[in-house]
């Protein structure tokens, strides 16, 4: 079986999944269909006059402005209580102490004095709650759907009608300063425009302290109509520190001090609004659907009295697109063509001396335009696509005619009853809110073939994964053919269904083209398999798993359909591998198959000794468990509390050391993460230095004792750069900034030279040659002692005869003066095992990085957990010689587990108020320009660091039994200096360990293939349990809350661990490769 081969066979089961993954997720997270109509003031939105006192007035559209300037003020993530004052819950306590309350006391004084001028409402915002997503609906009024948060990073221009547009369509100057995300969405629409880079979550102040240069002088100058300030700090504070940290506090001061500024230069005609885009957690992240991140503060002020009545003692919560119609209609601006909002009628009543019939009257009048203009979007929404509810839909449309209809009675007797009107007011409210209502629930329909189309191509690639990997080490097996011809198929029916779509004249669907070759090239693989199989043999026998690895699938699988399963997974997997290394142990002594795994001598002819294996007992692996449950449970120390937990609190220590207040514990703090850095290091270099790799002259080893030294002083100096950024002196400022740019790329390029030059000379060995006689031939035996079978019988006999050779033709070379040219290779029986942990040590540097300072002791978990748990299991796998090998199941779902385990012991959790945005400028504190794809690869790195190390590791599991064999028996000795010490006895001869690999080159591929499709298999029905449960439960409370984004993690984990899982595999091949090309230059030399 060749190389690559198996690389191929892999891709190929790869693209399976993500054929699938790509099908399912094209039916469960639908975009809507984003209309380019647009409303104008020739068109009105429905048929009938327009209302009284809009003809013929300037800046008059559908309705006569009230305002002919407006100040919008956007504080990002201005929760709702940022705005409210400090106050006590109960009667005679002590008001409640938080560093956000009563910050904001200019709101309050506004409210107090002025209570006819000003309102305060609680903005109620559609998840999800990222930024761009916000700026969509406060502009357009429409709603976004899931996957439009995947949109965050880049920020494309808005297509549908918004407020921007019609504002410039009407001529008027729109001046903006603030977040850069607006040049994207808005590119060109602004008469003046600040921009600042948004992205940067560490800075706090560049942003708002550039608005404020801009924002007094730009009101002073009176050149323009409308003025945008969309500040960040209070966003960035509390990604950076979270709302309780004395930081926020000073940040919603200054806000204050910018609101009552822009108070004291109102003029009467201008609206002043406040509005926060979305909230934020407790942590200070948000993205999600929870009640801090939905609800947001908004504000209005006028000097000229706005309401008729005093404000209420709760402030009304309102839907954050209610803004959009409210403001274009006050601005005498058609509404946009796809706003979904209701008009905040309040705003309509006058002032408090209007009368209550024309207050009423001015309300009904805002709401039957608002009206019109949602019923004529879902008139054309509803031809245009399919998406919205027949029955509903008619039942609305009757709801808006009766209203309409009684609205154009009353105007046309206006001597009704002020009852009539209420009622007309009424009805369009409710004809409003049920057309929202219905398009929230309509655009969150499933496309049920697509969903099951995926799901299902998703569980023909499981099972593949199981047949082929019980297939690979039989000596039948059909690889090429196998591989071949179902790739030949794919590529068929692909072409038919492309060339079926273009004779038909519709549009080419990607990701249909890749499900049509993704299932074209299954049928030949599963009939050859069915051939192959044998109607004699049982189909149970498909089913492999031991008992105990059957039932922790089953149970970790069917938790995936439990939201509250999935919310406790990360207390569940620790549980799960806990209970399982325990069981594991048990097993292992039961079964009597603690035995260190070594070379076996056969004693040479004559003698009648005989070395067996020394049994260890079950303390041997009693101790490796105990110190993997103990670095479990330390790692579970480092824990992040999803938001459905309240009482949960999260580990302090997942913040970065800026955060921290104390000097003294910052320092004790930073001294712990070098030592653990430190001690990284030196276990890297003591695994290395103990098997004797550290020793070859060879470039990566060379690397190794000065390079890794380099990348560990890097990363604690920037470490101790970030930590401190803030508090360095005014004259330094400017080193700091440019060593924060150095020292990240330095250490990810001292990595990448790493990696090339392990790829460069990837067999670590030293090699000695002199004169002297030749070492004696070890004969190798699966058994001890002497042969008792013909089977051992016929092993043992060619090796004996070859040991023979080797006897007389040493003694005929000692008969001449000078013996022959011998070479002693030492390190060859870890050469595979030693390029892996060199690379994945190489791996690590580069995601430590971009993960908080304290997260590096997790690091330091993951590296003695991971080396516990392959000493754990390579106690009880068997070595068979010379072949097949296997990896039990067993050790791969551990494996799996064990990174699962990790993925959230670094802080992380699958929803998206939990990502770790900041990784995204480590080495680009100043951001990345218009650049997207950089900073979604430093966060992906950063979210899914654990899938990319264990995946790349995983071949370690079928390496680190062979790398066993030795131990026990290996003497530590130096390599020879002369050639009296390069005679070495046969019982002082090394161990062949991983060598043995190379006496059976099929059955080795046979075995990475067998080891690539078990993972592939367990990380399969993972993504293929969430997809069902998500299709399952797709009308539950919790789908967009907990099921969707498990599964989007899920997915996005799986592509990145089947990534690393071929790196991994192919760094193996690279190995040995070389070591094969090593011994031909070696045989070579020595024929010269």
């Amino acid at each position: 079986m060749q190389k690559i081969s198996v690389l191929l066979f892999l891709a190929w089961v790869c693209f399976l999944y993500y054929a699938g993954i790509a099908l399912f997720t094209s039916g469960f997270l639908l975009t809507r269909l984003e209309l380019t109509n647009h409303s104008t003031c020739q068109e009105p939105p429905g048929p009938g006059s327009l209302p009284w006192g809009s003809q013929g007035e300037p800046r008059a559209c559908w309705m006569a402005s009230r305002f002919s300037r407006v100040v919008l003020v956007l504080i990002d993530a201005l929760r709702f209580d940022f705005a409210q004052p400090q106050r006590s819950h109960m009667p005679g306590e002590p008001p409640v102490s938080l560093p956000f309350l009563g910050k904001l006391g200019s709101l309050q004084r506004i409210l107090e004095t002025q209570p006819h001028h000003a309102r305060l409402y609680r903005s109620q915002v559609d998840p999800p709650t990222t930024t761009m997503q916000r700026l969509k609906a406060l502009t357009t009024g429409s709603l976004p759907t899931f996957i439009d948060a995947g949109s965050n990073f880049a920020s494309h221009a808005i297509v549908e009608d918004n407020l921007i547009k019609q504002l410039t369509s009407a001529g008027r100057r729109v001046v903006f300063m603030g977040d850069d995300t607006w040049k994207d969405l808005f590119p060109g629409a602004f008469s003046q425009a600040f921009f600042f880079p948004s992205f940067n979550v560490r800075d706090l102040h560049t942003v708002d302290n550039g608005i404020l240069e801009h924002l007094y002088p730009t009101m002073d100058s009176g050149e323009w109509d409308v003025l945008i300030a969309h500040f960040l700090g209070v966003d960035h504070c509390g990604h950076k520190h979270g709302p309780h940290h004395p930081e926020m506090a000073k940040k919603l001061s200054q806000m204050d001090q910018v609101i009552q500024g822009l108070v004291e230069r109102l003029e009467n005609d201008t609206l002043l609004v406040v509005a926060g885009d979305h909230g934020m957690t407790m942590n200070g992240d948000h993205g999600g659907d929870s009640e801090l991140e939905v609800s947001a503060a908004l504000f209005l002020y006028s000097p000229t009295a706005l309401f008729p009545s005093a404000p209420p003692e709760e402030p009304e919560v309102i839907p954050q697109v209610s803004l959009v119609p409210t403001l274009a209609l006050l601005l005498g601006l058609p509404i946009p063509f796809g706003n979904t909002g209701e008009v905040m009628a309040e705003l309509f009543s006058g002032s408090e001396d209007s009368q209550p019939h024309s207050s009423a009257l001015a309300q009904a009048t805002a709401l039957h335009l608002n009206a019109q203009q949602v019923s004529r979007f879902l008139h054309t929404y509803s031809a245009a696509t399919q998406d919205l509810q027949a029955k509903e839909l008619h039942q609305l449309q009757n709801l808006f005619s009766k209203a309409s209809a009684d609205y154009q009675w009353f105007l046309q007797s206006p001597q009704g009853a002020e009852a009539t009107l209420r009622t007309v007011i009424a009805e369009l409210q409710q004809f409003l809110r049920g057309a929202r209502a219905m398009c929230i629930e309509s655009w969150a329909r499933f496309s049920l073939v697509r969903m099951v189309g995926g799901a299902a191509l998703l569980a023909a690639a499981c099972f593949l994964c199981l047949l082929a990997s019980q297939w690979t080490t039989s000596p039948g097996f059909p690889f090429r053919p196998l591989l071949l011809i179902p790739v030949a198929w794919g590529l068929a029916g692909a072409i038919v269904y492309a060339g079926l779509l273009a004779t038909i004249g519709l549009k080419l669907d990607p990701v249909l083209l890749g499900a049509a070759a993704a299932m074209s090239s299954l049928p030949p693989f599963l009939w050859k398999a069915w051939a192959g199989w044998g109607p004699k043999r049982p189909l149970a026998m498909l089913l492999p798993f031991p008992g105990s690895v059957s039932l922790l699938m089953l149970f970790r699988l069917a938790a995936f359909f439990s939201d509250s399963f999935v919310v406790a997974e990360a207390r569940a997997t620790p549980f799960l591998l806990g209970s399982f290394v325990l069981l594991l142990v048990a097993q292992l002594h039961w079964e009597g198959q603690l035995l260190l795994p070594k070379l076996v001598t056969v004693p040479r002819l004559g003698s009648s000794s005989s070395a067996g294996l020394p049994r260890y007992g079950g303390a041997y692996a009693l101790r490796l468990g105990i110190g993997l449950l103990l670095c479990t449970r330390l790692a579970g120390l480092f824990h992040r509390c999803p938001e459905e937990t309240p009482a949960c609190h999260s580990s302090p220590w997942l913040s970065p050391l800026a955060s921290m207040v104390g000097g003294r514990a910052k320092n004790l703090w930073y001294g712990a993460c070098v030592g653990a850095l430190v001690a990284l290091l030196a276990a890297v270099r003591l695994w290395l230095q103990r098997y004797g790799n550290l020793k070859s002259p060879e470039p990566p080893m060379l690397f190794v004792r000065w390079g890794l030294p380099l990348m560990a002083l890097g990363t604690a100096a920037y470490w101790a750069l970030a930590s401190g950024a803030d508090e360095a002196p005014p004259r330094l400022r400017a080193l700091v900034a440019g060593a924060s740019v150095v020292l990240p790329r330095a250490v990810a390029g001292l990595a990448v030279s790493g990696v090339v030059l392990l790829l460069w000379k990837p067999v670590t060995v030293l090699v000695k040659a002199g004169t002297g006689a030749p070492r004696t031939r070890t004969v190798l035996t699966p058994f001890s002692g002497p042969p008792t079978t013909q089977a051992d019988l016929d092993y043992v006999v060619p090796q004996i005869y070859r040991h023979m050779q080797e006897e007389f033709r040493g003694r005929l070379e000692r008969t001449k003066p000078q013996g022959p040219l011998t070479v002693a290779a030492y390190q060859l029986g870890s050469v595979y095992s030693a390029a892996m942990v060199t690379a994945l040590t190489l791996l690590a540097f580069p995601l430590l990085l971009l993960h908080a300072e304290r997260i590096s002791l997790v690091f330091l978990l993951l590296f003695l957990q991971s080396f516990l748990l392959l000493h754990l299991l390579a106690a009880g796998i068997p070595i068979t010689t010379p072949g097949p090998f296997t990896v039990p199941w067993q050790a791969v779902l551990a494996w799996a587990l064990m990174a699962t385990q990790t993925f959230y012991a670094t802080g992380h959790q699958p929803v998206f108020p939990a990502i770790h945005w900041h990784a995204a400028f480590v080495g680009f504190p100043e951001g990345h320009d218009s650049s997207t794809w950089l900073p979604a690869l430093l966060v992906g790195a950063n979210t899914f660091a654990s899938h990319l190390l264990f995946a790349v590791g995983c071949p370690l599991l079928l390496l680190w039994p062979f790398l066993c064999e030795g131990q026990g028996l290996r003497k530590t000795r130096k390599p020879p200096g002369n050639e009296a010490e390069a005679r070495v006895r046969p019982e002082e001869e090394e161990p062949l360990m991983e060598m043995r690999l190379r006496d059976a080159p099929h059955h080795f591929s046979a075995a990475l293939l067998q080891l690539g499709l078990k993972y592939l298999f367990v990380l399969g029905v993972q993504i293929l349990a969430c997809a069902l449960a998500a299709s399952i439960l797709r009308r539950h409370l919790m789908v967009w809350k907990v099921f969707a984004p498990k599964f989007i993690f899920e997915a996005l984990g799986f592509i990145v661990s089947s990534v690393g899982l071929l790196l991994g595999i192919a760094l193996v091949m690279r190995v040995d490769g070389a070591v094969s090309s090593w011994f031909r230059q070696l045989v070579l030399a020595q024929q010269r």
